[in-house]
């Protein structure tokens, strides 16, 4: 199996000062063991395939418990990535 990579917009955004709702999805992610990439427009991580509707659900879930008024996402394959990491 491979891996996809979540890209994720949690709004409002302050660049530089993220709200609570931001670091909540955030903080899902990493709580998953999921490595994160925190960019100046976004958040990049990559799943399992087979992890994909949990890891989806629980940073949506959680950013608008935590004030969210919106969450864009991105999802697509990621080349030539197996589930391990290995290539």
């Amino acid at each position: 199996m491979g891996r996809v990579r979540i890209e994720f917009t949690v709004e409002p955004f302050v660049e530089g000062r993220p709200g609570p709702h931001v670091k909540a999805a955030i903080d899902a992610a990493s709580r998953r063991g999921l490595e994160v990439d925190v960019g100046p427009f976004s958040t990049i991580v990559d799943v399992p395939d087979d992890d994909i509707g949990e890891a989806v659900a629980e940073l949506v879930t959680t950013a608008l418990e935590h004030g969210a008024s919106r969450v864009s996402l991105q999802v697509e394959p990621v080349a030539g990535a197996a589930a391990d990491g290995s290539s």
